[in-house]
């Protein structure tokens, strides 16, 4: 047995592909999310149907002090044989905040915080913890790519310094809310494959694979826009709007089922450095961004 670790397993396309997960009965589960009573409820339903074992961790991945105790909390238990080694990190939660911009407890814009900043400290905190063979999957999104409808829909990214990002707003004009969430998931990309040319590097059999859901609206990443274009939104005369303009269309079974493959599949036992879309109702490895493979910016 083994254990995979996903954030935001409690809601949305993480809650499918844990429902999964636990459906194989192979891997334990380590669910790390910030609302700790929805978390609990997964839990009760996935032990009482599957049998599985099943954990959970409060984690607010926008509060640096929140990931470093649940990465010393992880570690312990592995430690303690509490859970079965790490095999999967799911780096999977994310959030895109419209209107005024936010700060998070450490003083870094929300955004940036939320889907990077996060992430990127718990993945440096578990890695050495991850056994060879093991994967991380980051969910990343197509908005990060310029070029295409995804992100001119949502705004365009810009150059992914993370000191900027992290800071913005705090002298001069902010970015707009949907080019802070492009540009956040731009570095998200920038992130697998530098994680993924490191592992190569040091001979390392664990695998680092980018994965873009789709644009689910069922689900609350758009929880900040306006009540009413939430609702339109998720109406089937715009779903088919979206569809005949060249976004990018997943669904939360779907895409689920996608994540659940990511982790667990051997199909996928050597996807490291590859990205992976759930486009319109398929299963595609898509190539990303002109800047996403740039490998000087990456390493910065």
């Amino acid at each position: 047995m083994s254990t995979v670790l996903i954030t935001g397993g409690h809601k949305g396309v993480g809650l499918e592909a844990v429902r999964r997960i636990a459906s194989q009965g192979n891997n334990d589960l380590l669910l790390a999310g910030r609302n700790m009573a929805e978390v609990k409820a997964v839990i009760d339903e996935l032990a009482t149907k599957y049998g599985v074992k099943i954990k959970g961790v409060n984690l607010d991945v926008s509060s640096m002090a929140s990931v470093r105790s649940v990465a010393a909390s992880t570690r312990d238990m592995v430690d303690r044989g509490e859970i079965a080694p790490l095999q999967v990190l799911l780096l999977n939660a994310g959030a895109q905040f419209l209107g005024p911009i936010r700060y998070s407890v450490d003083g870094y814009e929300l955004t940036f915080a939320t889907n990077c900043l996060g992430h990127f400290l718990l993945l440096n905190l578990l890695l050495d913890k991850v056994q060879e063979g093991g994967r991380v999957v980051f969910t990343a999104s197509g908005t990060h790519d310029p070029d295409t409808m995804d992100g001119k829909m949502v705004g365009k990214a810009v150059e992914p310094d993370a000191n900027a990002l992290a800071n913005d707003g705090r002298k001069g004009k902010p970015l707009p809310g949907g080019t802070r969430y492009s540009t956040s998931k731009l570095c998200t990309m920038m992130y697998a494959y530098e994680l993924d040319r490191r592992l190569r590097a040091r001979q390392s059999s664990v695998q680092s694979i980018a994965f873009d859901p789709g644009l689910m609206v069922e689900t609350g990443l758009v929880r900040s826009a306006p009540p009413v274009a939430q609702r339109l939104m998720r109406t089937s005369v715009m779903k088919t709007l979206f569809r005949m303009i060249g976004i990018t269309m997943g669904s939360t079974p779907f895409s689920g089922d996608v994540l659940a493959k990511l982790a667990i599949d051997p199909a996928f036992a050597q996807a490291s450095g590859k990205y992976i879309q759930s486009h319109n109702g398929r299963l595609i490895e898509a190539r990303s961004s002109t800047m996403s493979y740039d490998e000087r910016r990456a390493r910065k």
